[in-house]
């Protein structure tokens, strides 16, 4: 099939790229290279898409519609993979009208394409935020998520309310998919993981928000593309999935594992609670596995391992 792919450049759109060609696809890419964070790991992620004949790329903002009106009208897609988003809970509650212009409306902008240029088959990058405070868990699928708690949660589940939408009216075939807290190789600097592990390596102190008693359904960027991988040959109609691990581990956890790992010990800045941040993730997987065949493989630890041992062979390479 050939594929269009938003936040190709991403951590989580790169590492799907690559698994989209390995199975023999092609893969037409978009990314803004949005100043979140610095432009230089995001081309470092294009490297290994770019060496590939099945890869081609626009450097292109979703909020453009010429843009995008040219990308669509110069190439026949048979599917469309949208990851292109403003990211992060915390920063959305600054910068609000950004983030509804890139997820909304970005998003729009995509469903209107796809209606004219006659692509039905879309596939959209959701986030287990929509949950907010949700006191039952393990989240499930039916669950309300009428009470977002944060400006980028209230643009995800808007971002549903649109695939609906356009499923409804013109018949796409449209899969959310509810990630729950992505790491591994060539996440976000940001994150808390990779922010960690960095800090604590270089003997700096971490922020540590709260007493550690959140707890977040951390899942390997392996298994959430081979949950998209599993959706692609089973979109029929509309459909909300959860792509977690079903395992939550607490903040005060998390540290002690990357200290562990790293020999080092951590130092610890002890800063409130968050606002915006929600106290728990944990996924109910049981729709995604019957339905979509969706298998993690990775545990927690495993995972973790896994990327320290990216971050030793790479730092010097991205933090030069």
């Amino acid at each position: 099939m050939k594929i269009l792919l938003t936040g190709a450049a991403g951590f989580i759109g790169s590492h799907l790229g690559e698994r989209l060609i390995l199975d023999g696809h092609e893969v037409i890419g978009v990314d803004n290279f949005d100043p979140f964070y610095p432009r230089k790991f995001k081309e470092d992620n294009l490297k290994k898409l770019n060496a590939s004949n099945s890869f081609s790329f626009f450097e292109a903002d979703i909020r453009d519609n010429s843009a995008l009106q040219k990308i669509f009208r110069e190439n026949k897609y048979d599917m469309v993979i949208h990851l292109a988003a403003k990211a992060g809970v915390r920063p959305s509650m600054l910068q609000i009208a950004s983030y509804y212009e890139v997820n909304i409306n970005g998003t729009l902008n995509l469903l209107e394409c796809m209606k004219h240029s006659k692509v039905s088959k879309f596939i959209f990058a959701s986030s287990s935020s929509v949950y907010g405070n949700n006191k039952k868990v393990p989240f499930s699928e039916s669950d309300p998520v009428d009470h977002p708690i944060s400006p980028y949660a209230a643009t995800k589940k808007s971002g549903e309310l649109l695939c609906h939408v356009y499923s409804h009216l013109y018949n796409f075939d449209i899969t959310c998919l509810r990630f729950f807290t992505v790491f591994g190789p060539r996440q976000r600097p940001d994150l808390a993981i990779h922010k960690f592990i960095r800090l604590i390596d270089e003997g700096k102190p971490i922020p540590f928000f709260g007493d550690g008693s959140t707890a977040r359904d951390y899942t390997y960027i392996d298994d959430i593309v081979g949950g998209i991988m599993c959706s692609i040959n089973k979109l029929r109609g509309y459909n909300i999935y959860n792509l977690g691990e079903s395992r939550t581990i607490t903040l005060f956890q998390m540290v002690r594992s990357i200290e562990n790992l790293l020999n080092k010990k951590a130092t610890l800045e002890h800063l409130p609670p968050q606002q915006g941040d929600v106290d728990i993730t944990y996924a109910d997987i049981s729709k995604a596995r019957k339905e979509l065949d969706y298998d993690p493989k990775f545990n927690f630890e495993t995972g973790l391992k896994k990327f320290i041992e990216w971050y030793h062979d790479s730092k010097n390479l991205i933090y030069s």
